[in-house]
């Protein structure tokens, strides 16, 4: 009986230790392609809510980090950031390109969520995310119906909960590069 256990945890041992070999060798060749790619997708974040700069530099402000873009002539044209916040299912991550000059927002990117399949995932939807183009600094209300003023953002029918999230996320956003470039510098 001792045998057979011994012989049972032995080869579970074995079975255990080349497994984790197996998974160690998998884990370190596929690390490179999940770095590259990850680059590769905050690159393309990045010019499509500065989709002017020619040059984007990395900055590290407050402990945040903030891509400066830049004009062909060498001009600061926007700044941008990763942000994110709760949303109805989980955590909602955006990139928000601002233009610091003129306290208005270029774009916003959504990177990822898991909002509810067609109702909380429209906010990845055009429709949606044009709310925030060129608008003004500020904070932000949320409305069931067509955004009358530059202050509204129309909520995504019957995903309100996800559409605040979003517009909080970018109005805290809003504030931290305003705290870290002084707003309108």
């Amino acid at each position: 009986m001792e045998t057979k256990i011994s012989k049972l945890v032995i080869t579970l041992t074995v079975i255990g230790i080349i497994s984790a070999i197996a998974l160690s060798f998998v884990y370190q060749w596929t690390t490179p392609y999940i770095e590259k790619h990850q680059a590769e997708a905050q690159k393309k974040a990045i010019n499509a809510v500065l989709p002017q700069a020619e040059e984007v530099k990395e900055v590290e402000k407050e402990g945040q980090t903030f891509y400066e873009g830049y004009d062909s002539n060498g001009n600061r044209i926007g700044v941008a950031m990763n942000a994110s916040g709760p949303g109805y299912q989980n955590v909602i991550e955006l990139m928000i390109g601002v233009n610091i000059n003129a306290d208005k927002i270029y774009a916003i990117k959504i990177l990822s969520h898991e909002e509810t399949p067609g109702l909380g995932a429209r906010i990845n939807g055009d429709e949606f995310k044009s709310n925030f183009v060129d608008k003004e600094f500020g904070d932000y209300d949320v409305v069931k119906r067509q955004a009358k003023t530059e202050m509204e953002v129309e909520a995504i029918a019957g995903a309100t909960i996800s559409s605040k999230s979003v517009t909080s996320i970018v109005e805290n956003a809003v504030k931290q590069i305003e705290s870290a470039y002084g707003g309108g510098a």
